[in-house]
């Protein structure tokens, strides 16, 4: 098994490759879908969050109120570092569990936005960094996901450098230009990780 470590600032398109790799048979492990599964309706890690944060990161029917929640995490570093607190220690149990249930031969891919600043990368046999330049990810952010300009530095604020994630990368993939451009990289990229995975057998 190969474990491989995917991250890349917000909006800079780790997600879309993500869905490449998934396409061509990577196992992904992705830690922002099992941090919303860890604090769904009814479960212990909700009832830690509320615990923590109140009754008002709540929508009326019970759900986590993410967007109420991220207006308060994203503006004050220590009320960040108590949802880390609560959330993070049950998405790395989740993610073991998942990766234990694939294949021996498997490539998994961990998908992690916050490798760089949990210092994370040594946990993997290798780590691929999805690079996009501010301008570019700042564009993307207020376009295609309707946030306000400061909504998006804030968000892109508060994750690690450009330079830090850079640091910690074994394999960059470059994604400031067009979708058409990141398939071809992707794909290479994919053949890499089936002859390291080959290798290690």
């Amino acid at each position: 098994m190969l474990r491989v470590g995917l991250t890349g600032g917000i909006g800079a398109g780790k997600s879309e490759v993500s869905r490449l790799l998934a396409s061509y048979g990577a196992v992904i492990v992705d830690s922002d879908r099992i941090a919303r599964e860890v604090v769904g309706p009814g479960t212990p890690g909700l009832a830690a969050v509320v615990a923590e944060f109140g009754d008002a990161v709540l929508t009326p029917d019970g759900a986590l109120d993410r967007p109420k929640l991220g207006a308060i995490v994203f503006a004050a570093p220590d009320r960040l570092a108590a949802l880390n607190a609560v959330v993070h220690p049950l998405v790395r149990a989740r993610s073991a569990e998942l990766e234990a249930a694939a294949a021996p031969d498997a490539v998994v891919v961990h998908d992690v936005p916050l490798l760089a600043e949990n210092g994370l990368a040594p946990l993997y046999d290798l780590v691929i960094v999805v690079d996009a330049g501010t301008d570019t990810r700042l564009d993307r952010l207020v376009r295609l996901r309707g946030m306000t300009p400061e909504e998006a530095r804030a968000r892109m604020t508060a994750q690690a450098t450009r330079e830090a994630r850079l640091a910690v990368a074994d394999i960059v993939i470059d994604n400031d230009g067009p979708l058409e451009a990141l398939e071809p990289q992707v794909s290479k990229v994919w053949q890499q990780l089936r002859e390291r995975s080959a290798g290690d057998r």
